[in-house]
């Protein structure tokens, strides 16, 4: 598969930044991190080439001079909110990152529960917390945040959270989600350091948009097809324009709160160290394109990509139509359609010629390979055999799954579980392919295939069940879905 990303550059110049931006200040840096920070697969997608770990992979070149801080809103640990992608909790989401970091070599100093009022979630959590070694602050909600600029920069405001103890130059503010307190948590921070004699620096490390792509290129469009939930709208930074003549893109959210972060930046240090926001970013992403048409034909896909998903969330009650119709409006601008995404039609045209659900497949090379509904196999097992098949250049007529390895799966699933469709999701059909390869050359090279799915696409005529997605989503594969359930005879109303 092309790429047009440079990662190693990425890294390097990243890095760099990030350097000189704590050399600007008495280098003590509070770097407020968003995004995903182990699994930006959105990045990965539309910059191909870029890797999903990227940033842990910058932050591990800092290690020795880099500290992580998790803020986290006590809210929503007592509401018990749960980070959709992954299905977890918040509470949980925390504790899988600090082993996850851990585990990179990298430094958790410590946990902030923002907007604290003891509440008995909290309270547990961060019994939690230092039974496992970290420290844990509370920060306090501020009433008129962010107007009273005059009452958050003083002791009954930023000063009656916790300081939080640091012992690294370079200070790595994330959370779990949004709306944890990241930027809150760096402000307050500065206005205690500043107590302290320390005129310690803030800046913001997030990936999209990129301030020097243009405002209608398409990854920065694909970053508003992804946002359409918060209605995020990139726009151009006007702080900067006037500032520097220069045209760069920003967001509505921190274009919006700028005037406020300069007020609080000019109470604390007496004067402001930023024109604009874009300022403030450390964002790198943008200079390390080598392939600006790939990267372009890739964040057109996202978009299409992110259309259907948010279809389908319409249809099953999860999404607002306004995501849609937000979406629809960017295909519009950028030319697209459905019909722009080769599985689509390809899974359709089987689909109407079979009468039964079908699924494809677009391999790295452009080929695509369909699957329909069997006696034995579902459209997406099918399609996963036949696709697997083609990579190792197995004639499609020749049979590699074993009956012997099949029939246990299919009396388990009907005499035993209950279910009364005998025919194998992907996760079986790929337990039987193993099963079969023991004994079996021929489905051990089919077998062997699997990493070379990594990144293809996949369209389903159906809304695929929860095991075939989650099977596609570990092979790496991007998966799209008509908003149909097998069995609707039509296409639910979706926008």
């Amino acid at each position: 598969m092309k790429i047009g990303f440079d990662n190693e550059k990425y890294l390097a110049m990243q890095s760099a930044h990030i350097r000189e931006r704590i050399a600007q200040f008495d280098h003590k840096l509070y770097l407020e991190f968003g995004g995903k920070l182990f699994d930006d697969y959105h990045a990965s997608r539309v910059l191909p080439g870029f890797a999903a770990d990227s940033k842990l992979q910058m932050l591990a070149q800092l290690a020795d001079e880099a500290e992580i801080v998790i803020a986290v809103n006590a809210d929503d640990i007592e509401h018990n909110k749960i980070r959709a992608d992954l299905g977890i909790s918040y509470d949980n989401e925390v504790i899988r990152l600090i082993r996850a970091f851990r585990g990179r070599g990298l430094y958790v100093g410590s946990v902030v529960l923002t907007r604290y009022t003891a509440q008995h979630s909290a309270l547990l959590f961060e019994t939690r917390l230092k039974k496992m070694g970290i420290s844990v602050y509370h920060h306090y909600s501020i009433p008129e945040y962010p107007a009273n600029i005059s009452l958050i920069v003083s002791e009954e405001g930023y000063g009656k959270n916790d300081y939080i103890e640091t012992s690294r130059q370079l200070v790595v503010v994330t959370a779990p989600g949004p709306g944890s307190g990241k930027m809150a948590t760096c402000l307050s921070q500065l206005y205690h350091e500043s107590k302290r004699g320390v005129r310690a620096g803030y800046a913001k490390y997030e990936t999209f948009p990129i301030w020097n792509l243009p405002l209608d290129h398409p990854v920065n469009l694909a970053y508003e097809a992804a946002t359409a939930d918060l209605n995020d709208i990139n726009m151009i930074d006007p702080y900067h324009l006037k500032a520097y003549g220069q045209t760069a893109v920003n967001y509505n959210r921190d274009v919006e709160i700028f005037p406020v972060l300069n007020a609080i930046f000019v109470r604390i240090y007496g004067k402001s160290p930023y024109a604009s926001p874009t300022d403030m970013g450390v964002n790198m992403a943008g200079n390390c394109i080598f392939d600006d048409e790939v990267c372009r034909q890739a964040s057109r896909q996202e978009i299409i990509r992110r259309y259907y998903q948010a279809v389908v969330g319409v249809a099953e009650g999860l999404r607002d139509a306004g995501e849609v119709q937000k979406i629809l409006m960017l295909m519009s601008q950028e030319g697209l359609t459905t019909s722009d995404r080769a599985t689509v039609g390809a899974a359709m045209q089987r689909a109407e010629t079979t009468g039964k659900p079908a699924v494809a497949i677009e391999l790295g090379d452009g080929r695509v390979i369909t699957g329909k509904t069997t006696e034995l196999l579902g459209a997406s097992a099918a399609a996963l055999m036949n696709a697997l098949k083609e990579l190792a250049n197995i004639p499609h007529e020749e049979k590699i799954l074993s009956p012997s390895a099949i029939e246990p799966i299919q009396e388990l699933k009907t005499h035993f579980l209950g279910s009364k469709n005998p025919r194998l999701h992907t996760d079986e059909v790929l337990i039987a392919l193993s099963a079969t390869a023991a004994g079996n050359r021929v489905a051990e090279l089919a077998l062997h295939q699997l990493p070379k799915l990594r990144g293809c696409q996949v369209h389903s005529s159906v809304i695929l069940s929860q095991a075939d997605q989650n099977t596609f989503k570990k092979l790496g594969c991007d998966l799209t879905c008509e908003a149909i359930r097998e069995g609707m005879s039509e296409r639910g109303k979706t926008c």
